[in-house]
Parts: C-alpha cells; sequence; structure tokens
C-alpha cells in the first residue's frame, strides 16, 4: 500500500486569483486595445487585416508598443486564433519625493510608503529636474503632486504625474 506522504504534492501559490492575461479572439480586438506581443504586454497602435487565403483564415497584422519601455513590436496571427491580453491596471499613489538615484517616495491610500519604482523616460514628465520642479511648484501653490502606476505581467512602472489639489 501507498505511504500517505507518496501522495503530497507542492502546489505553488500566486497573488491572487487574478490571472496577468486572459484570451481574446484576434478579430476582436481594437486600436487602442492592449495585447501581448513578443512576452510584453504592449498598446495596439495599428492593425490590419488580411482577405481569407485559399486556406481558410483572414490574418490580422498587429503593431503595438510595449506599455513600459514604448519598443515596436509586431505579430501576425489569424483572425479566429485567441491571442493574450495583458490584465492592466491603474494605480494612483502620492508622492512625497524623487531620491538623487532617481526612485519615488510614494505614499499608498492608507499611508504606506513605497520606495521600489524608478523614474523612467516613458513617465511624463521624464527628467528628474522636471519632476523635482513639478513637486516645489505643487507645494508652493497647496498642491499634491500624483504618479499614475500601470501594473502589468508583474511589471510596474510610473506611467504620469499630475498636480492636484490636497486632501
Amino acid at each position: 500500500m501507498a505511504e500517505a506522504h507518496d501522495h503530497d504534492h507542492d502546489f505553488e501559490s500566486t497573488q491572487s486569483g487574478a490571472s496577468e492575461t486572459f484570451p481574446q479572439q484576434c478579430s476582436a480586438l481594437r486600436k487602442n486595445g492592449f495585447v501581448v506581443l513578443k512576452g510584453k504586454a504592449c498598446k495596439i497602435v495599428d492593425m490590419s487585416t488580411s482577405k481569407t487565403g485559399k486556406h481558410g483564415h483572414a490574418k490580422v497584422h498587429l503593431v503595438g508598443l510595449d506599455i513600459f519601455t514604448g519598443k515596436k513590436y509586431e505579430d501576425i496571427c489569424p483572425s479566429t486564433h485567441n491571442m493574450q491580453v495583458p490584465n492592466v491596471s491603474r494605480i494612483e499613489y502620492e508622492v512625497l519625493d524623487l531620491s538623487e538615484d532617481g526612485f519615488f517616495s510614494l505614499m499608498t491610500d492608507d499611508g504606506a510608503t513605497r520606495d521600489d519604482l524608478k523614474l523612467g523616460e516613458n513617465c511624463t514628465p521624464s527628467t528628474p529636474e522636471a519632476v523635482r520642479e513639478l513637486l516645489k511648484s505643487s507645494e508652493a501653490a497647496g498642491e499634491r503632486v500624483v504618479a499614475t502606476v500601470w501594473k502589468a505581467l508583474g511589471e510596474e512602472v510610473v506611467k504620469e504625474l499630475k498636480a492636484g489639489k490636497a486632501n
């Protein structure tokens, strides 16, 4: 008879029940929507459909820009096949500061801070000087600076900063 420990299985746990991607038929994708191209979360900037060939499937040509780096990716798939669509979430944090080495100090709604996101060239504004100037001018006007953080496929990046009324 088999021992009880022979049936022990090791299951990896994930962060939450939500998947990082979901399937969607290629023909249902739309410009300005999101898709996974070459393993990267991309925003679709151009798509075109070719006519059905003699072997049946119309092809969809997708052009997308990586939402984190801005790099261009392309792919072609039959219109009836599924593509993976990333679950892209946007979270807003209050910006407290920008360190000398380019890391943001951000405050969550519950008052916790995080210091693990770096200023990148795809952020608006993208230079440390412009960010510090925005922080200084907002503070002088009694406003706070809010960072919009995009998260997809386990990556996070600060996409834009804007000044808003202090709560």
